[in-house]
């Protein structure tokens, strides 16, 4: 649920190191949780971060003290966030993160474990199947010198990997046992076992008996030790590197902005660090750049890649006053801009805050699996010790019973549980990003897979917010040009939107005529005279007011206004010339987002203060089977707190200051992002692109997110429900045993599985796309006056996208032969293919044929598969 306005408390950024397992992050968080000045902690086990809430008139210098103070007797360390760190604009992109440092150490540490482990296992191994080895190791002779060989093979492993041990002691120590504690305690177990072995065999050989010294020989568990060490490491090394992964959305964010940027001075330009840049500098930027700030194009003209904030892959053009946004890049061109924003204040850092921010967080199902790690461990070294003494018990020997109890520490993998929920919650809220979707908390994105009721403000979320010129009426032997004429003539003296409305509607298509007698009519029109003849527009009222008949235009009113459109008479020396038809248009993709919701199983509802005639007439051509007309601000908060305590779990999707309350009590707040900065900060999701579409990608993320989520738990769970009674010899009596260094094997890859499969995520796309259309509104075009009531997003006129699947591409000639094959269509505006993706997104009139795009990819060596829906 959304928290509103208030102030958030004040916060503190911890690094913390030494943490492995989510046994571990629970630990951290308990210790500092308990902390006095604390409100709450997060840990957050893929970043190795810490974020502490402080109470109510907490020092912030002793409370950070006093948590550093408390992670370390705990047995690890915090420390202050580094300023490197902290998400900004400006950051350069050559900074090391935690995750690649991380990767990095224990890559370092597999490559020597496995330089001395392979002639470990080699010398153990070798002789039982027949492998050549030293003759001075060799044979019955060699015993005792290639044991001692294989211990000092494993030393350097030990060494190498004395993390496991020192953490793992450290926390037991501490009563907190962690996956260290698990690892240190098998490998342990081994080493201790295999030299006592070793001093047996030396006591066997000086004593002379062969068979005492063969029989130790057998229970030498050097190389188990040095194997599990090894396995372990691989596995930690493959998940580090999947979990670098995790944040590739946030690192290739923060690679967006440059380092610099090339500010004008006068008529000299200077290139100075981004930092440096204030708001108001001239900032130039050329083909191949990235926009260094959010800023105005003050002069020239250049075409803009914005996929990499909005997702929309077509080039846009941008002109003098038109707004350019940091990150993205010149396509062609070059533009001298005037800075709008900097630094933390950029469209770009605000997005990358709200993802670092949002995978900070934690979901209310990763609790659940923090209290179940929590205790994991404990429970886990419980049944390790009950292995042993049953298997003691039932005169099995020390070797089998050691060896069941070590595998029963090490195949236990709390790690997978830990990772389960944050490495989907990163992932899926960073390709939500890409996608310009900003989900603002892990909770969000939880409760975003749970709604079933999604409540819909009408002006600026189901349509575009502004009023626009759709339709011309004409009276019996009068020319459209004559009344526009009349009507743009009058209406550009007033700043009325509705005056706006016409004289953007009919901007150059007819002259404006000299003017004199201007006047405003309150809650009437305009009048005033045109050439020298006595002209009004406005309502009925103001015709009625002034003895102008509008009789035979009557019909045309009731219909148009039936339709929900706002109409304006037109009168010329004392008689009617027509009927201007105005409506704040439907944007394009609302009716196929409101089709969408109800193929997932959503009710929608639309609210609008509007009157029922118009919201009737928006609901009827968006779909939308239920409204509320006349609502007031405080009726929308109502509507949905009546929802809920109906047992709904409530979206709302607004734009404006009247939806703040209504976005701060729903479940989950959409809040599109051309709306205003009160309805932005109230709400749980921001949508980059202001597309409804993008509202329903936002639910389908949150399922896809909680799908993975549930998939990595069930296998964690069924995992170690399965795997621990294998290793303690449950079914021994079937044959059917696992070694330690099975076990090892098989922990380390039920943490790669979960990390890899949250990974799928990266290449998750909504089942509608932004700006998707399905067909035209009523209204959209009339055949009289070729006005367009319907127009997209980036205003280049009426036109729809379709993707299809071009098979047979290889490389960048075939996706070149694709392009040029397309962009010679008829209809077709822009085409882009994703070579990678296998697929074709071409922007083109609704009537071009399926057929003609099959026969161009045909002609150019290719194949496509097209929905003909």
């Amino acid at each position: 649920m959304s928290s509103g306005t208030d102030p958030s408390p004040a916060t503190l950024g911890f690094d913390v190191t030494g943490m492995t397992c989510a046994s571990c992050s629970a630990h951290v968080q308990k210790a500092a949780a308990g902390v006095a000045g604390v409100g709450d902690a997060t840990v957050n086990l893929l970043k190795n971060s810490m974020e502490v809430t402080l109470g109510q008139g907490a020092d912030p210098a002793d409370v950070s003290s006093a948590v550093e103070r408390a992670v370390h007797a705990a047995g690890y360390e915090a420390s202050p966030h580094r300023d490197a760190e902290v998400p900004a604009q400006g950051r350069s992109a050559s900074v090391e993160s935690p995750a690649a440092r991380a990767e990095a150490a224990m890559r370092r540490r597999l490559i020597a474990s496995v330089a001395f482990c392979v002639p470990l296992f080699y010398l153990a191994m070798g002789p039982m199947w027949g492998w050549p080895v030293p003759a001075p190791l060799a044979g019955h002779a060699g015993l005792l010198p290639r044991a001692l060989t294989e211990l000092l093979l494993l030393a350097p492993i030990v060494v190498e990997n004395r993390s496991y041990f020192s953490g793992g002691f450290r926390a037991l120590v501490h009563r907190a046992p962690t996956m260290d504690s698990l690892i240190a305690l098998g490998a342990t177990a081994s080493i201790a076992y295999g030299i006592a072995a070793l001093y047996r065999m030396a006591a066997a050989a000086t004593a002379g008996d062969a068979s005492a010294l063969d029989a130790a020989s057998q229970d030498l568990y050097l190389d188990s030790a040095g194997m599990i060490l090894t396995l372990i490491t691989l596995g930690k090394y493959f998940e580090a590197h999947a979990k670098g992964h995790t944040t590739d959305a946030l690192a290739g964010l923060m690679a967006l902005s440059p380092r610099t940027a090339r500010v004008r001075h006068g008529n000299a330009e200077q290139v100075v660090p981004v930092e440096q840049v204030q708001v108001g500098d001239m900032v130039v930027v050329r083909t191949g750049e990235h926009v260094p700030v959010d800023g105005r194009v003050s002069e020239g003209a250049a075409t803009l890649d914005e996929s990499a904030i909005t997702g929309e892959p077509i080039p846009v053009d941008k002109g003098v006053g038109d707004e350019l946004t940091g990150g993205t890049i010149v396509s062609s061109g070059w533009a001298c801009l005037t800075a709008t924003r900097v630094g933390e204040a950029t469209t770009l850092a605000g997005i990358i805050r709200l993802v670092d921010e949002a995978t900070s967080t934690k979901a209310p199902i990763e609790r659940v699996a923090d209290r179940v790690s929590g205790i994991f461990v404990p429970v886990v070294i419980g049944v390790s010790l009950a292995t042993l003494v049953a298997w003691l018990a039932a005169d099995a020997g020390i070797s089998v019973a050691l060896t069941h109890a070590i595998s029963v520490l090490v195949i236990s993998c709390p790690c997978a549980l830990g990772l389960a929920t944050p490495c989907a919650v990163m992932v899926g809220t960073g390709r939500g990003a890409r996608l310009g979707i900003l989900v603002k908390s892990a909770e969000a994105l939880e409760t975003s897979a749970k709604v079933d009721t999604v409540l819909l403000d009408k002006t600026g979320t189901l349509t575009e917010g502004r009023p626009r010129l759709v339709d011309v009426t004409c009276a019996p032997d009068v020319t459209r040009d004559e009344v526009l004429a009349c009507a743009v003539s009058l209406e550009a003296r007033s700043e009325h939107p509705l005056a706006r409305a016409v004289c953007e509607g009919a901007v150059g298509m007819v002259p404006s005529g000299d003017v004199t007698g201007f006047s405003q009519v309150a809650g009437g029109g305009v009048i005033g005279s045109v050439d020298g003849a006595r002209c009004l527009v406005g309502n009925r009222r103001l015709m009625v007011q002034h003895g102008v008949g509008v009789d035979a235009l009557e019909a045309s009113a009731e219909s148009r206004a039936a339709s929900g459109a706002t109409t304006l008479y037109v009168a010329a020396g004392g008689k009617a010339l027509g009927l201007l038809s105005i409506s704040d248009v439907i944007k394009p993709s609302s009716a196929a987002a409101v089709a969408e919701l109800a193929r997932m199983g959503v009710t929608t509802t639309m609210l609008t203060g509007d009157a029922e005639v118009t919201a009737a007439a928006v609901a009827r051509t968006t779909g939308i089977a239920s409204f509320e007309a006349g609502v007031l601000p405080a009726d929308k908060e109502a509507q949905v707190r009546s929802r809920q305590a109906a047992g709904a779990v409530v979206a709302m999707v607004g734009d404006g200051v009247n939806d703040a309350p209504a976005l701060a009590r729903a479940d989950v707040g959409i809040a599109i992002g051309a709306g205003t900065d009160i309805a932005i900060s109230s709400a749980d999701v921001v949508l980059v692109h202001s597309d409804l579409a993008d509202a329903v990608a936002s639910l389908q993320l949150g399922r896809a997110t909680m799908r993975t989520i549930r998939q990595n738990l069930f296998w964690a769970l069924a995992y170690n429900t399965i795997c621990i009674p294998v290793a303690a010899g449950a079914l021994s009596w079937a044959g059917l045993t696992l070694s330690p260094m099975l076990a090892a094997a098989a922990m380390s890859l039920s943490s790669i599985f979960v990390v890899t499969n949250a990974l799928r995520l990266r290449t998750w796309k909504p089942t509608m796309s932004h700006g998707e259309t399905t067909g035209t509104a009523p209204c959209e075009r009339t055949p009289d006056t070729g006005i367009n009531q319907t127009v997209p997003h980036d205003e280049r006129g009426t036109k729809m996208k379709r993707t299809f699947e071009v098979q047979g591409m290889m490389c960048d000639h075939c996706k070149a032969h694709v392009t040029e094959a397309l962009e010679g269509l008829e209809g077709v505006s822009s085409v882009s293919v994703d070579l990678e993706g296998g697929t074709a997104t071409i922007e083109c009139d609704p009537g071009l044929d399926v057929a003609a795009i099959r026969a161009a990819v045909a002609d150019a060596g290719y194949e496509c598969v097209i929905d003909e829906g």
